[in-house]
């Protein structure tokens, strides 16, 4: 239960609602206990009266008796009928307040979740998986707004009816409610023992729950390829088998809870068997009426349902505890790419390189050894090597996705670190090596990450990435819906457009991540002709692994092994006869083939 301690300061914002919902269920249980004191009153006038009723037989008398006790009893009625229905306005009641209050606290859950999602760093969506975190945002919260409604409510309600129920039966007769509550110590035992296997067997769920969200969301990303290789029945197979997992390990659990009902019934008809007993003995003393008799048993009858929601209540309670664990764990990561000053300013474009050093944390590959290198602002380079040198790793550090593991990085002359991380990379433009488009039209796309960009600058930056002339073609121009992950538009265009969307901005450091690999030779001309403009008076880092991306660079850098190798423009590279040169002959050859 320490889990659920998270969530009282949800509950605290929102108590006027349980505040409200406690007083309503109080209410309504009153009315609810009263018919049975009415249940009492009418069966002992039925009694007394009938007595009486037959001595005045035969007398005029009699017809008066008969319409005192027919008023009586109908005046009986309708009061239990009153009460029933003020009953059901104040259950209603109950559910506008504390049934409300678990949407509201659902609602910000959800939301606080989300955002601390946004707030941690690459590394952490990097050892998780999707599905794994869709899971808890959206079952794990669902189970957790269970108990703060549902659950809260039916256990709210037993208590404040145990409450009243307890102390309506001691002030009729303490020895009869003595037996009437024997069997609950059994119920108390069970419920122990029963929690425990819940507790273990949801938290079991929730994983294997996890891992088929995980299945199914990879299964759906990757439809194409697995139509491709006709995959189709592999894929169903292997989904059935972690889907007739989590059917064991559900079943496995609803056994356990199958088995609070025939248990409950069992005691509550132990209770009622000891009422009618004893209840008798006591008639025969003398000591108790048969209306007290009836009156107990509509008690024990009262308290069937809130002690077999108990049952269904405590495993909820359990289960949202599972859940909530499950989210405590996420919640209580912390991102450690946080500003030490908090500098914020606008930035030159001056960039320093000392002696950087970077691993990986989740898989231990030490991507750069040693890197010393500094752009001055305005300057452009070209960071080229072949695939795993340490290219993109580069990039995630420029935009702060991660911090270096040795050495530092300067803006400015001034510590990366030290920067407000929002307010820095607001003004970095950041193509990366795999394009991301949202489910979005065209225009909003380009005009992603800011709020209030004209469409003149959309439309240039389109025309700068050669794109403009494919939007015209479509029939919807800029509004143009995209697919998930802009699946209506081919490699070359989804790069293209990821270009728009960096240069839009107008960063102040310019990222291209490979970012022209799905165009061909001529796009790419037509495209790095046009970055020249956009370069001017920008520091650019073009990383690419085609020489031909380089031409424009102030400076190129060869990578092997995350380690620099050559440094300097195209001519004294050339004049080195090293990687550099060779690489430019090797592609040379390739595109005259």
């Amino acid at each position: 239960m320490k889990a659920l301690k998270s969530l009282n300061k949800y509950l605290w914002k929102y108590k006027w609602y349980l505040i409200l919902g406690i007083i309503f269920t109080i209410i309504s249980n009153l009315f609810g206990i009263i018919p049975a004191q009415l249940v009492r009153y009418a069966l002992d006038l039925v009694i007394e009266t009938l007595d009486i009723y037959y001595l005045y037989n035969g007398v005029s008398l009699q017809s008066d008796m008969y319409d005192i006790f027919a008023f009586s009893i109908l005046l009986y009625g309708f009061l239990i009928l009153l009460m029933a229905l003020l009953k059901g306005i104040f259950l209603f009641l109950v559910r506008q307040t504390i049934i409300v209050m678990s949407r509201h606290i659902e609602f910000e859950l959800k939301n606080d979740i989300y955002a601390h999602y946004q707030t941690l760093p690459a590394a952490f969506f990097r050892r998780h998986s999707t599905g794994d975190l869709m899971a808890r945002i959206s079952e794990d919260v669902s189970n957790v707004r269970i108990y703060v409604g549902p659950a809260l409510m039916y256990g709210i309600n037993l208590i404040v009816l145990f409450f009243l129920v307890i102390s309506y039966m001691v002030s009729v007769s303490p020895k009869l409610t003595f037996y009437v509550l024997l069997p609950l110590p059994v119920l108390s035992v069970s419920v122990y023992v029963v929690n425990s296997m819940i507790m273990k067997r949801s938290q079991e769920i929730q994983k294997q729950l996890s891992a088929l969200s995980t299945y199914v969301q990879e299964a759906f990303s990757g439809i194409r390829v697995i139509k491709s290789f006709v995959q189709e029945n592999r894929s169903n197979a292997n989904f059935q088998k972690e889907a007739e997992v989590f059917k064991t390990k559900s079943l496995g659990l609803t056994k356990v809870d199958a088995f609070f009902y025939p248990m409950i019934v069992l005691l509550i008809g132990l209770s009622n068997i000891l009422v009618i007993y004893v209840g008798g003995q006591e008639i025969i003393n003398g000591r108790l009426t048969p209306g007290n008799i009836t009156e107990f048993i509509l008690y024990v009858n009262m308290l069937t349902w809130p002690v077999m929601a108990l049952g269904w209540t405590t495993s909820q309670i359990q289960r949202a505890a599972s859940s909530q664990l499950r989210i405590n764990e996420f919640l209580n990561e912390n991102t450690t790419l946080v500003s030490e000053k908090n500098v914020s300013r606008p930035l030159d474009g001056k960039v320093t390189f000392r002696h950087v050093g970077f691993v990986y944390p989740d898989s231990g590959i030490k991507a750069l050894h040693d890197f010393d290198l500094t752009v001055q602002a305005g300057e452009s380079v070209a960071i080229l090597g072949t695939t795993g040198s340490g290219k993109s790793t580069l990039a995630h550090l420029l935009c702060r996705l991660y911090d270096p593991t040795e050495g530092q990085i300067l803006i400015d002359d001034v510590p990366m670190k030290d920067y407000e991380v929002r307010g820095y990379r607001r003004q970095i433009g950041y193509v990366p090596q795999d394009v991301f488009l949202f489910s979005d039209s065209i225009e909003n796309n380009v005009r992603f990450g800011t709020e209030d960009m004209p469409f003149e600058r959309i439309e240039q930056a389109v025309k700068d990435a050669d794109l403009y002339n494919n939007i015209k073609d479509f029939p919807q121009g800029y509004e143009t819906m995209l697919g998930e992950r802009g699946i209506t538009l081919s490699g070359g265009q989804k790069q293209r457009l990821s270009i728009a969307r960096a240069i839009a901005r107008d960063p102040k450091i310019l990222v291209l991540d490979d970012c022209l690999s799905a165009v061909d030779t001529n796009t790419e001309n037509i495209i790095l002709n046009n970055m020249k403009r956009i370069m001017d008076q920008r520091t650019s880092v073009i990383i690419s692994h085609r020489v031909s991306s380089a031409k424009l660079a102030d400076k190129i850098v060869v990578l092997d092994e995350g380690r620099i190798v050559e440094q300097g423009t195209h001519t004294e590279l050339m004049a080195l006869n090293g990687a550099y040169k060779e690489l430019y002959e090797k592609q040379l050859i390739s595109e005259e083939v």
